[in-house]
């Protein structure tokens, strides 16, 4: 996740850019005495109605995070957005077997790799409830070698009252105490620190550590970006532009940039709908999206970044959704594994401190399990989820679950340009991930074991829910990716078509 308040200021910081300006817009009276459908959509309403339309990703990152009503930061003390009680149900949640076998993975993994006798950390980015990494540590206590090794559990969360949640169920009764850092409690499984922090980039990144790196449905929720390529037309051709607008105000270019009478890619942004918040008219939702009317230093800039993207743009009526968060977050855990050993620049490298150990030995690992398209880029998947119904994705702001689709394949190429001492296997369907790592054997042993009927039904139907692969199941739409050293293409992982190496 990222710093609540921060990402708050800097998302509404962001939108303030001239292109998108509405003082010729009316207003009528009852706009300020309207009654809007959640505190938050109060909040964005009025920011909008002094900026203008903002992008996709600022609305995001406040409906999700912020302090004043968002989503993830703003629920009851129980967490209540997950499970059957709540508006979602993730695998962990679905059955205890789901992480058993994230945790088979992280042990075959890690002899594979020459049984670290030390330094192993283990990190999960948004835990939720905390379940999967309970259900995780249960299963490392059978492997007290693995133990052993491990120095600290590392949970990047920046909700409050979810930090709370995963605290109680990985800690028990023991004390959290705040840190320089974030906040630290002790592993109630084995005697290791449980350390949260609001930002994976407080986290060590120190030489000779093992991180092992989990994100499940983490990548959805970060923030994106979506452009639309539209054809050449006389209004394209700008004059040059000799300074454009950022978070800190206007900054002059150094050669001015004159933007071509060619296809050009142009934001969808998130604006007011004016026949809700003007006519009234009952029904109508009061955020649409809208086409930017010329291009922002955003949609010169971010669909730049890929040939992937640029291929397109030639295309008029082509759109991408684009996620330069994940994009950073797929090279940091890149480099934490592989070291920052990149030789060529991309748009996910970042400064290093010179000063600062680095990694001469790649070791770890990261498991990203998500939904979205195996190779293909996401387009209008932008979606809203409230009491286990898909509902608009701009409704009702801090009271629906907003995601979109995760393009794997841009994880892959950031962490590839992100460090040269990694390679990546997948996406596999779950499905296919969950059959190789075993679960019929599992499923079937506490099948066996149960003397309950109703309990047993519970067993298959979860069981099936996780490997299936229709509609109504998890097995084809969720897919799994790997992130672990190089080693030329001679050693698969566990999962991916590889075999347990001693």
């Amino acid at each position: 996740m990222y710093t609540a308040r921060r990402a708050a200021s800097q998302a509404l910081r962001r939108s303030r850019n001239p292109i998108f300006s509405t003082s010729s817009r009316r207003w009528n009276s009852t706009f300020e005495t309207r009654e809007w459908s959640t505190p938050l959509a109060r909040t964005l309403a009025h920011a909008m109605k002094v900026t203008g339309p903002i992008p996709i990703a600022a609305f995001m990152r406040q409906v999700l995070t912020s302090p004043e009503g968002g989503y993830y930061t703003s629920k009851p003390e129980t967490g209540a957005v997950f499970g059957k009680h709540g508006d979602f149900v993730t695998s962990p949640e679905i059955s205890q077997v789901f992480g058993e076998l994230v945790g088979v993975w992280t042990i075959a993994e890690w002899m594979s790799q020459g049984r670290k006798r030390s330094g192993v950390q283990l990190m999960e980015v948004g835990p939720g409830k905390g379940t999967l990494m309970d259900d995780m540590l249960r299963t490392f206590r059978n492997f007290k070698s693995f133990t052993s090794s491990v120095e600290a559990i590392y949970l990047v969360e920046a909700s409050h009252t979810l930090r709370q949640v995963q605290k109680q169920l990985l800690c028990g009764e023991a004390a959290m105490e705040e840190t320089d850092i974030g906040h630290r409690s002790t592993c109630k499984y084995f005697d290791v620190p449980v350390i949260w922090v609001e930002d994976i980039r407080l986290l060590p990144h120190e030489e000779g550590k093992t991180p092992f790196i989990f994100a499940h449905e983490f990548f959805d929720a970060l923030p994106i970006h979506a452009f639309e390529s539209v054809p050449p037309s006389p209004e394209n051709e700008l004059p040059a532009q000799k300074e454009i607008m950022t978070p800190t105000g206007p900054q002059k270019l150094h050669q001015p940039v004159k933007v071509k009478n060619t296809p050009q890619w142009r934001e969808l942004l998130v604006t007011l709908n004016p026949k809700a918040v003007e006519d009234n008219i009952e029904g109508e939702p009061e955020f649409q999206l809208t086409k930017a009317k010329a291009s922002t230093p955003t949609s010169l800039v971010i669909p730049e970044i890929s040939e992937r993207y640029r291929a397109l743009k030639s295309q008029p009526g082509s759109t991408i959704e684009v996620s330069p968060e994940s994009r950073i977050y797929a090279a940091d855990f890149a480099r934490r594994i592989g070291g920052d050993t990149a030789s060529t620049p991309s748009a996910t490298k970042q400064k290093v401190d010179p000063s600062a150990p680095q990694k001469k030995t790649p070791s770890g690992a990261a498991l990203i399990m998500d939904y979205g398209s195996m190779s293909t880029i996401p387009i209008n998947s932008l979606r809203g989820i409230r009491d286990h119904k898909i509902v608009p994705a701009l409704s009702f702001p801090g009271q629906v679950d907003v995601s979109a689709d995760v393009d794997f394949t841009a994880l892959a190429e950031a962490a590839i340009e992100g460090s040269d001492g990694v390679e990546v296997h997948g996406p596999i369907e779950q499905g296919d991930f969950l059959n190789a790592m075993g679960i019929t054997e599992r499923m079937e042993q506490l099948i066996r074991k149960s003397g309950d009927d109703e309990h047993k039904k519970i067993l298959e139907t979860g069981w099936k829910r996780l490997v299936g692969k229709d509609i109504a199941s998890m097995g084809q739409i969720y897919k799994v990716m790997a992130i672990v050293p190089e080693n030329d293409g001679k050693r698969r992982p566990v999962g991916f078509g590889g075999g347990l190496q001693m």
